[in-house]
């Protein structure tokens, strides 16, 4: 079996979806690349068409989970990676992931650290990374980081994980990986239930992903209408009493500016 796959999930005509294929394309361990998506067109088919990488079609509605879950059906590997389309990967992520397998063999999931781009600028030392670095602390301890208390650990205060910098190892966890009522805190949901699953989380605190953040992005025009903050409230009230909840909201929504300044 093949080690692990890039499936990129493309949306629309992402101006970025090319940077994105290049990252991939430009890895120092080649991995292959799919791309998948619910909205074929002109534009994606010429840009895969370039790399020769194959464009394979979902049928109905666009759906960020049913997407995800999809694309990761597509990958006949090891472990798979959903690449966004409006991201980049540093050119050592293959590298790190087989070198954190080779180390942790029953590894299920694999992140990493990441650099934020906003208007062509790089923004690594924000408070909200800073924060984020803080919650994955406990996935930092790799010895333990198969129980299910250090995993949870790191999910309690928030979701710090980077969802574009995570391979899945989808033939030992749940099918589908995807299963949330959420939209927006999909992946902080999913997250919490892939925890309970034997395995062990490995986070390489390298920024190994370049993620975008711009005013298209679905999750500028989440905020923008207030779903982010409903879905984060109701993954906190899991784990809080409502008033520690309010609490944790107030420095939650503080780290929206990211995406609006």
């Amino acid at each position: 079996m093949i080690f692990h796959t890039f499936v990129i999930s493309a949306y629309g005509e992402s101006r970025y979806l090319e940077s994105c294929v290049r990252s991939l394309m430009g890895q120092t361990v080649s991995s292959p690349v799919l791309c998948t998506t619910s909205t074929p067109n002109a534009y994606i088919e010429t840009i895969m068409g370039k790399y020769g990488i194959p464009v394979i079609v979902r049928e109905g509605k666009s759906d960020i989970q049913d997407d995800w879950n999809f694309a990761l059906e597509q990958a006949d590997s090891e472990f798979v990676t959903i690449a966004h389309q409006d991201d980049m990967y540093g050119r050592h992520y293959v590298e790190e992931l087989i070198d954190a397998f080779n180390r942790w063999p029953d590894m299920t999931l694999f992140m990493s650290d990441a650099v934020t781009v906003r208007h062509g600028q790089l923004r690594r030392f924000s408070m909200k990374e800073l924060v984020k670095k803080c919650l994955r602390l406990p996935l930092r301890l790799h010895g333990l980081a198969d129980r299910e208390w250090v995993k949870m650990g790191a999910l309690r205060l928030g979701n710090p994980v980077m969802c574009p910098s995570c391979a899945y190892r989808k033939n030992y966890l749940p099918d589908p990986i995807f299963h949330s009522e959420l939209r927006y805190a999909l992946d902080w949901d999913c997250l919490v239930d892939l925890a309970k699953w034997p395995g062990r989380f490995i986070c390489v605190e390298k920024p190994l992903l370049f993620y975008r953040v711009h005013e298209e992005a679905a999750t500028s025009a989440w905020i923008r209408d207030h779903g982010r903050e409903q879905e984060e409230r109701r993954m906190f009230e899991r784990f809080w009493s409502r008033r520690a909840t309010d609490i944790l909201m107030r420095f939650y929504k503080k780290a929206y500016g990211e995406y609006e300044s």
